[in-house]
């Protein structure tokens, strides 16, 4: 326990000055810490009680001027703090519709566990993933008439009829990065599709990829620079 009557210094000697002022820093540095509020409160006073420390709880509390209101337990065992609010509660283990104010940094570790994960918007994954299930979802297509640059992970509906279109590959793509291409309106043909390689082989070929085959639809994955592109259907 560590609590003094007052934190005000009065007129003494230097003896039992510097006796009071070690008093009042040692009940500053520990929270005003003790199994009830300090004679010293006053409003905005937080102090720590310890009446549950055999336990290994203690419990941080703030004087409003009238009570104590407790908003935060502290397990010396576990070495965790929990917060305490009569209104809002954050309990990941057993909420069952948490939410974040903002983007969930993992700090370079994992996230397991035997349940699902669902998205209903799209989400963007820059590592790699591994399941013992199944990883589904909605694919995402885009409808294309002009030249663009591909994503990988992506599918197209290409539309040739106004002319040649050139879709160009990611230039720096990574091991099983995936792109799907369809001629959408039965013109690849008459005006072909062109598939800019953008540095890397296809098929361990040097040369963009032309298609002119009416309803074609393929996918291309990538393997490594010396491979590049291969198409997932022959």
């Amino acid at each position: 326990m560590s609590q003094v009557s007052d934190v005000s210094l009065a007129n003494q000697s230097f003896g039992n000055f510097r006796t009071e002022l070690n008093n009042i820093l040692g009940a500053l540095n520990s929270m005003h810490s003790g199994t009830s509020r300090p004679s010293s409160a006053v409003q905005g006073t937080i102090w720590l009680d310890t009446t549950n420390s055999g336990s290994n709880s203690l419990e941080i509390k703030f004087f409003d001027g009238s009570d104590d209101i407790s908003f935060a337990t502290v397990n010396t065992s576990a070495n965790t703090i929990n917060f305490i609010d009569s209104t809002v509660t954050f309990d990941i283990v057993n909420d069952t519709s948490p939410q974040l104010g903002g983007d969930l940094s993992l700090n370079s570790n994992d996230i397991t566990g035997t349940g699902n994960i669902t998205f209903t918007g799209n989400a963007t994954i820059t590592g790699n993933v591994s399941a013992s299930g199944t990883i589904s979802g909605k694919k995402v297509w885009e409808s294309k008439s002009s030249s663009f640059t591909a994503e990988a992970q992506k599918r197209y509906f290409v539309n040739t009829s106004g002319g040649v279109v050139t879709a160009t590959l990611p230039a720096s793509p990574t091991i099983g990065d995936e792109i799907r291409f369809v001629d959408a309106n039965a013109t690849f043909d008459t005006n072909n599709l062109t598939v800019g390689r953008n540095g890397k082989p296809i098929m361990g070929d040097a040369s963009d990829l032309t298609v002119a085959t009416e309803r074609a639809s393929f996918g291309l994955v990538f393997y490594d620079n010396t491979q590049g592109w291969l198409l997932m259907e022959k």
